[in-house]
C-alpha cells in the first residue's frame, strides 16, 4: 500500500487540479494585462514583467512550506497578521469603542483586547473535555528507544503501532512537546533532606545526588519529552464515548513497551496550561480544577510560655 494515498491527483502535466488553477489564473492576469495595455508598454518591458510574474505563479503553485502549499501558507500568514495580539477572557457582546476611563491619544486608537474563543467549554473531574457539541479525552504516555531493541522486536513494536493506527475511525492527535525541568528545586529539596535520613551512607548519597542536580542544573538546560494522545468523539455519540475510546488506545499502546494513562480533570488542566506556557515553571501539587473546591488548612498556634514569677 502507498504511503500517499491522501495524496491529491495529478490532472495535467504532473501538476493537481489546485496547481493548475493556479496557473490558469495567472495566465489570464497576463493576457488581460496584454490586451490592456500593450498599446501603452514596449514589448521587452512587458515580457520583463511577464517572467516575474510567471515566476511568482510558478513558486506559488509549486512551493510547499511547513506541509502546507505556498498559497495556504501565505493565506494563513495574512490571517496571522490580522489577528489582535492582546485577548481577553471577558466577555464582549458588541465593539462599542474606547471606554470612557480610557484616554485615547490624540493620534491613532487604543487597540483594546479581542474575546478570546477557545475551543474547550469545560473539563469534567473525569478528564473529558467538552468542544461545544463535541468531547475529548486525553492519554499521556511516555516513549520507547527502538534502538536499544532487536532487529525483531523492532519489527513486533512497528506492527503494533500500526495496528492501533489502522484501528482508529474518529480524528485522533498526537502532540509531542519539550519541556524545560526544573532541576534546582529538586537538589535543594535534596539537599534539605539530607540530616533526615535515617543511616550516614544515605545522607552521603543523597547530598551528593543533590550536588549532582544543581550542577546539572547550572551547566545545562534539560528537557522532558511529553507525548499526548487526543481522542475524539462527535455530539451524536453516546456519553463518555471519547473516555472508552482513551481506554482503548491505553490498552493497545501497554503493548508497546510505554506506560499510558489516562489524564484526569487536574492533570488535563495542567497539561493545556503547560502547552499555552511551556516555559512557565512548573506548579507543585499541580494545578486545580475549575469546579475544584480550594480550602486551606488552619493555622498552627504555637503556646506561648507563661513567665514565671
Amino acid at each position: 500500500m502507498p504511503a500517499d494515498v491522501d495524496a491529491p491527483d495529478k490532472v495535467a502535466y504532473g501538476l493537481t487540479f489546485h496547481q493548475l488553477a493556479i496557473v490558469a489564473a495567472g495566465a489570464l492576469l497576463f493576457y488581460a494585462a496584454w490586451r490592456t495595455l500593450h498599446d501603452v508598454m514596449s514589448a521587452p518591458v512587458f515580457i520583463g514583467a511577464g517572467v516575474v510574474l510567471g515566476g511568482l505563479v510558478i513558486g506559488l503553485a509549486l512551493g510547499r512550506r511547513d506541509g502546507l502549499s505556498m498559497d495556504v501558507w501565505l493565506l494563513h500568514a495574512i490571517r496571522h497578521t490580522r489577528t489582535p495580539r492582546s485577548l481577553s477572557n471577558a466577555t464582549v457582546a458588541a465593539d462599542t469603542g474606547t471606554p470612557d476611563w480610557v484616554d485615547t491619544p490624540p493620534r491613532g486608537r487604543v487597540l483594546l483586547p479581542a474575546p478570546l474563543r477557545l475551543p474547550a467549554d469545560a473539563i469534567d473531574d473525569d478528564g473529558e473535555v467538552s468542544l461545544g457539541g463535541a468531547r475529548a479525552a486525553i492519554v499521556g504516555t511516555t516513549t520507547v528507544n527502538l534502538a536499544l531493541r532487536t532487529p525483531g522486536e523492532q519489527a513486533a513494536l512497528i506492527e503494533g503501532w500500526g495496528r492501533w493506527l489502522n484501528s482508529l475511525s474518529t480524528p485522533t492527535q498526537i502532540v509531542v512537546s519539550a519541556q524545560p525541568v526544573d532541576l534546582a528545586s529538586h537538589s535543594r529539596a535534596l539537599a534539605a533532606a539530607v540530616d533526615v535520613q535515617p543511616h550516614p551512607r544515605l545522607r552521603a548519597a543523597c547530598a551528593d545526588h543533590a550536588e549532582f542536580l544543581g550542577d546539572l542544573a547550572a551547566r545545562r538546560d534539560p528537557l522532558r519529552r511529553q507525548v499526548l494522545v487526543v481522542t475524539r468523539a462527535a455530539g451524536g455519540e453516546r456519553a463518555h464515548a471519547a473516555r472508552r475510546r482513551a481506554d482503548d488506545t491505553v490498552r493497545a499502546l501497554a503493548g508497546l513497551g510505554v506506560s499510558p494513562r489516562v489524564l484526569d480533570g487536574s492533570a488535563v488542566t495542567a497539561a493545556l496550561a503547560g502547552a499555552a506556557d511551556p516555559y512557565r515553571p512548573p506548579q507543585p501539587g499541580r494545578l486545580a480544577a475549575p469546579d475544584a473546591v480550594i480550602t486551606a488548612a488552619a493555622p498552627t498556634r504555637t503556646p506561648k510560655k507563661r513567665r514565671s514569677s
